[in-house]
Parts: structure tokens; sequence; C-alpha cells
């Protein structure tokens, strides 16, 4: 069953949108196939109008913010229209990185309170720290928490709007 949430939209306008679920280890990557809550970083789900994501029931589900990015961009080639997009906040999480053979890793967090509309955050793009799919965009709701991790990780900030097919690209040959 969808839960819908009312939120309120810009001047006297609210939509419905579908509300984020929990991520199980029943939910696996629709890119990569993996199971979502068995690896590290952020974790990314989308909810579709009128459409099944990978032939299953709403929302698409991602074990990385690039991967729902790559996702996206196809289906809104094909004129799919997004109902709700959300993305692990890391302002919500109490998050730790971890090192494993060499690398700095990232908690993940797949409970859907940890889920936040992707649209309202500040991504950090490309940060030493990786996640299932290696580099990836961590998202902050709060803007200083991003600045706060891009100076001790690395990587750019950018906001959703600013996340492009070039942007997704790189970071999946980083």
């Amino acid at each position: 069953m969808t839960v819908l949430a009312s939120l309120a939209g810009c001047g006297s306008e609210s939509i419905d949108r579908p509300a984020s679920v929990t991520l199980t280890t029943d939910d696996r990557c629709d890119v990569c196939g993996m199971v979502i809550p068995n690896h590290p970083g952020p974790s990314a789900e989308i909810f579709y109008a009128d459409n099944r994501p990978s032939d299953h029931d709403n929302p698409a589900r991602f074990d990385s913010t690039w991967e729902a990015f790559q996702y996206n961009f196809d289906r809104l080639d094909r004129d799919w229209t997004v109902e709700a997009f959300y993305v692990t906040d890391y302002s919500a999480v109490e998050y730790s990185v971890s090192e494993s053979e060499g690398d700095l890793l990232l908690s993940t967090h797949p409970e859907a309170e940890a889920f936040v509309d992707a649209e309202t955050v500040t991504f950090v793009v490309g940060s030493d720290v990786k996640g299932a799919m290696g580099r990836d965009l961590v998202a902050f709701s709060e803007a200083a928490d991003a600045e706060s991790f891009q100076a001790e990780y690395g990587g750019s900030l950018a906001e959703f709007g600013d996340v492009s097919r070039e942007t997704i690209a790189q970071l999946g040959q980083a």
C-alpha cells in the first residue's frame, strides 16, 4: 500500500506524492542488481506516475545516487513523469565513515525516515568517500553539513538542477 504525504508547494498549491519506503534485503538496485542494504553509501528511490520501473511496483530502487540519476535521465527521455525522487539525507542520520582496503566507505541508511526529496538538498559530488558503486553524490538537507563534509572529504557542491548527464558519466568512470 502506498502512503501519500501532502506537501505544500509554491503559492497555494499542494501536491500529493508517495512517501519514501524502507529498502530491505528483498530490494535490489534497478541498475546493477545488488541488494541495497548490503552495501555502503547513499541509496535512492524514485516513484513514477503511470509507469512500472523495471517491471515492478514503485519505487525504482538504487544502491547509489548516481545510478538513480542515470536511470532517471533515461526514463525522462521516454517521457516518464517523476512523482517523487528521494535520496539518503546525511544531515538526518548518524552516519559513519570507515576504511576498508584503502577506501573510505560511507554508512548506508535504507530506512524510510532517512530519505529526503532530492530537489531540496545540497550534494557533495565525487568526494573521497565511496558508496556501493564508488564515488557518488552524497546528499545533505543542511547546506552547512554538506560544506563540512566537503571540507573534510573533498568533492564539489551541487544542487539537484546542477546534476547533469556529464556529472553522472564522470562518477560512473571514477
